[in-house]
């Protein structure tokens, strides 16, 4: 009887770890101290998904971070064409290798918002789009606020899509990605400004903004304002960002630059948050 006991509460233990399998990420580390943004999850089952991916400078790193799980991306993330979040993907699709990607997903921009910014960008945004306009060996998804789906068992919901009325930069135009299951959610905000975060913030998709681990807007600086982060309510700070820009240290020492790094950080303590993670420590795994 005693041994049937504990025969019975293995397998209940056993079954209950089984329910709490969970997908696994890793926030990226920068390799040249550059601004960034590249996150890569794997579900349950294996399958790859990718938030951003970085700039060109962080191609070769990203291309093999992917091969080493197999090669082959479910679903890649765009959340807005700025090069430090989308430019390591254009690399890709010029030249896939042994890449393999099955779907996109993006705001796409409108023509006039295309040119709000000019130069690199605005060209390299054109190119991307007329890649995805001619693809046939993967799909993409043009993402609307309040759009829900999955991912083999993980939940997706768009909260911020593209701002057409907004002639700002693209930061105020990133598309904001809440990612969960039954453990633990993440919300990305990209490169979120100060008037797409107010308008995230009046929205009816603000309570969705609450999570456990939040990346910050904007690498850290001159993102989402105070209110907005003092609204939100998340226990964990996801850093995309280089030393230079943590510390606001662009060579005279610690906060003598011209960011809001700092006046971010101080907002964090202010709301009592502890649990930071940051790109230029090193590679970070969550699981």
């Amino acid at each position: 009887m005693i041994a049937a006991t504990v025969v019975a509460m293995f397998l209940m233990a056993a079954c209950c770890h089984k329910a709490e399998e969970t997908f696994t990420l890793w926030q990226l580390p920068s390799q040249v101290n550059t601004i960034g943004n590249s996150y890569v999850i794997q579900t349950v089952n294996g399958k790859v998904i990718v938030m951003d991916g970085g700039s060109k400078k962080e191609t070769d790193y990203l291309r093999g971070f992917i091969s080493a799980l197999g090669a082959e991306v479910e679903a890649w993330f765009i959340s807005h064409p700025h090069d430090d979040h989308f430019e390591a993907l254009l690399e890709i699709l010029r030249e896939p290798k042994d890449i393999k990607i099955n779907r996109i997903y993006h705001s796409r921009f409108t023509p006039e918002l295309i040119e709000i910014e000019d130069g690199y960008w605005n060209e390299e945004t054109k190119e991307i789009y007329g890649i995805f306009d001619n693809a046939t060996d993967f799909e993409v998804f043009d993402c609307h606020a309040g759009d829900e789906f999955q991912i083999d068992g993980i939940n997706f919901k768009i909260l911020s899509e593209k701002n057409p009325g907004m002639m700002t930069s693209y930061n105020d135009h990133s598309m904001v990605i809440k990612m969960w299951d039954n453990t633990k959610s993440f919300v990305f905000l990209g490169d979120l400004g100060p008037n797409g975060g107010r308008k995230l913030m009046e929205s009816e998709y603000m309570k969705d903004v609450n999570c456990d681990y939040l990346q910050m807007a904007h690498h850290g600086q001159d993102g989402c304002d105070k209110d907005f982060y003092m609204k939100a309510q998340f226990r964990a700070c996801l850093w995309p960002t280089p030393s230079w820009v943590y510390n606001n240290d662009f060579g005279d020492g610690f906060n003598t630059g011209g960011l809001k790094t700092i006046e971010v950080r101080d907002w964090m303590k202010e709301k009592g948050i502890t649990e930071h993670y940051i790109s230029y420590e090193g590679l970070v795994r969550i699981k």
